[in-house]
């Protein structure tokens, strides 16, 4: 049976999206565009053929491993702005695996994927360290490791992994093709991509619905001194959940290195990060509508390319629709509170009279 408070949740949801709907439609009447027409080239630019499923799932890949890294800190009261660093520094370490790891396809593959791994893990911890140890807040932390991700990452394409007689930043050599992630048939997605996709918001569900550490970290995100006072080392769980965030994300770094780019590229991150911070946030921190959000944000950066090509719009239509839409859960989700702040209080003033 649905609670009160989720069928209030649900109705705010409801509304803030009609509201969008309502407000973008006005928006693309002004420029003198057809609300239907553009909503349905948005619908076919990403769905009308597999070719361009295959490239919306290219997007859906990357944000949704990012997104499901980002409700494991937010969990933990945590705002990991510094994801998009540790996107970045799992593709560096993806790199080095498929540049210098010799052996077979699959085992250069599989070290790439643990590398990934690893090299976000570790730029996670750093965030968590300069946050329990240095008193440094994980936003400005995170934030001034992603710029050092990104100078790493530039310094590294233009200098001791730079193509040979070329002065460029348009990424290192390509790998080996026998190191490309497998993909499905003739489409540019990767079947593995889909599979590691797949397996870190199920496992992000589970672990954040029926693990002894999911609860821990709820926990702690809801009161640190709540949480000390029932024995819940808090800066141990913090760095527990940097790290396991950092691994997520470097895994979504190691997709895009070796089943997307095929190479080390300085916009490698490709703004999932960031995105998948709103993808969150209309999520309410939780890991159930992270898959489905994360497509329908998929299928309007893939699908708002229609939008220039055929209506004479610019393509960054697509990213007012994002905005706007969250910007409506956003204030639905302030007045939800604000309506719930005062029932509480009516129920308290007539208890005590």
């Amino acid at each position: 049976m649905t609670t009160p408070s989720r069928r209030a949740e649900v109705q705010g949801t409801f509304f803030a999206v009609v509201g969008a709907g309502v407000v973008v439609s006005l928006l693309l009447l002004a420029l003198g565009a057809n609300p239907w027409e553009a909503f349905k080239l948005i619908f076919e630019g990403s769905f009308g053929s597999m070719s361009k499923v295959s490239a919306t799932l290219l997007v859906w890949v990357p944000l949704v491993i990012a997104s499901a890294s980002l409700v494991i800190t937010y969990s933990a009261g945590l705002w990991n702005i510094g994801v998009e660093g540790q996107i970045i520094v799992g593709a560096i370490f993806a790199t080095w695996a498929a540049r210098s790891i010799p052996g077979p396809a699959w085992l250069v593959i599989f070290s790439g994927i643990v590398a990934g791994i690893l090299g976000g893990a570790l730029w996670g911890i750093l965030a968590g360290v300069l946050k329990t140890h240095g008193g440094v807040n994980e936003i400005f932390g995170g934030l001034g490791l992603y710029f050092v991700a990104l100078g790493m990452t530039t310094y590294l394409v233009i200098g001791p992994w730079a193509r040979e007689g070329v002065a460029s930043t348009s990424g290192t050599d390509l790998f080996d093709r026998d190191v490309w992630f497998p993909r499905i048939g003739s489409l540019d997605i990767s079947w593995l991509s889909l599979l590691l996709a797949v397996a870190s918001i199920v496992g992000v569900y589970l672990l954040m619905r029926g693990s002894l550490f999911g609860l821990k970290l709820k926990a702690v995100g809801n009161s640190m001194a709540s949480s000390a006072r029932l024995g819940v080392p808090s800066n141990r769980y913090m760095l527990g959940a940097f790290a396991v965030a950092g691994a997520l994300a470097g895994l979504a770094g190691t997709t895009q290195a070796m089943a997307f780019h095929h190479k080390l590229v300085p916009s490698v991150s490709g703004g999932f990060g960031f995105l998948g911070i709103l993808v969150v946030l209309l999520a309410g921190f939780r890991a159930g509508p992270v898959a489905p959000l994360a497509l329908f944000f998929a299928a309007l950066s893939v699908g708002s390319s229609q939008l220039e090509l055929r209506l004479d719009l610019d393509s960054s239509v697509g990213g007012v629709i994002q905005g706007t839409l969250v910007l409506f859960v956003l204030l639905a989700t302030g007045w939800q509170r604000r309506r719930a702040t005062i029932r509480a209080a009516a129920v308290e003033a007539g208890g005590d009279g």
